[in-house]
């Protein structure tokens, strides 16, 4: 649905995309990541026609950039992370305005229609300038699906808004997903992406990183099994080293940390061979890296990782 080839973007001298190669397949949630200043919102408004390449090659929705653009936008949604909306005009009269202009067929009835969804149809008659800026964000959302687009591009999504009201956008999100549309999010929030995403990407002008968030964790962490017993000693941690297929072994108070390839099918076997040595094994667990963890490891320089230690 979304395809790159090299894409690169130079603004005067400076660099924003350098080489950029990815592809984002229909009904796929894909997650943009990286810090500020990364070239994600050049990115995305490259693919959304608004900009040019300076070279590279990309389509969306089966249409090529730089040459079928109109198709390109009446196919796309765009949330930008800045939503222009007419503050004297009512909720309703702006989504009325952008239904138009996407020649939607009954604009009246697509305007409901994402009101009520996103929950802002009692307030359809309200000046957009009274609204809160959480408001706002729904409604700016609305306006990006009244064309009914193929792919939606989110530029934080849920910026701003209480916990319920983003828990109602994830859940939006969601729902968009399980209907097939595209969706391609740059978020800040790696909670959010650890849950909404299928795939994601780690930015910084160029791509560090691709592959879904449980597969990154695995790569740069392994899995490790947490045995909580009731005393740790050196003798188990022994135990454990000593047993083929166990990479690396900690003690942390009265637990221990084993890296494993398989601990669905190596627990088991372990948890015997404590028992065995006389261990009381209160349960086991997983340790599990966040995001965050993985994020950081691309995206921070050496010198940054030692600091923050």
């Amino acid at each position: 649905m979304i395809v790159t080839e090299n894409l690169t973007k130079f603004y005067g001298s400076v660099k924003a995309v350098e080489g950029l190669t990815l592809r984002v397949e229909p009904g796929e949630v894909f997650g943009f990541l990286g810090p500020n200043a990364a070239g994600k919102t050049t990115t995305v408004r490259m693919l959304c026609a608004l900009i040019g390449i300076t070279s590279g090659h990309a389509s969306v929705a089966g249409y090529e950039v730089g040459k079928e653009d109109h198709q390109i936008r009446c196919n796309t949604g765009i949330l930008t992370e800045a939503p222009g909306l007419y503050d004297q005009l009512s909720a309703e009269r702006n989504l009325g305005i952008f239904a138009q202009l996407h020649e939607v067929e009954d604009v009246a009835g697509q305007v409901e229609r994402y009101l009520r969804m996103l929950g802002l149809w009692g307030r359809r008659n309200d000046p957009v300038g009274t609204f809160s800026k959480g408001m706002r964000q729904k409604l700016a959302i609305a306006r990006a699906l009244l064309h009914e687009p193929k792919v939606l591009f989110l530029d934080e999504p849920t910026s701003a808004l209480d916990p319920e009201a983003a828990r109602l956008v994830r859940t939006f999100i969601a729902d968009l997903k399980q209907e097939g549309r595209t969706i391609f999010m740059c978020t800040h929030n790696l909670d959010e992406a650890d849950r909404l995403c299928d795939r994601i990407a780690i930015f910084r002008t160029q791509l560090l990183a691709l592959d879904t968030p449980s597969a990154l964790r695995r790569k740069l962490y392994g899995r490790t099994s947490v045995f909580h017993l009731r005393n740790a000693g050196p003798k188990f941690v022994k135990i454990l080293q000593s047993t083929a297929n166990v990479h690396e072994v900690q003690m942390v108070d009265n637990k221990l940390l084993a890296t494993l390839d398989d601990p669905e099918k190596q627990n088991p076997e372990l948890v015997r061979s404590l028992v065995d040595a006389g261990a009381d094994v209160q349960f086991v667990g997983e340790l599990r890296r966040t995001l965050e963890d993985v994020y950081l490891r691309f995206v921070q320089s050496p010198a940054e990782q030692q600091e923050a230690h």
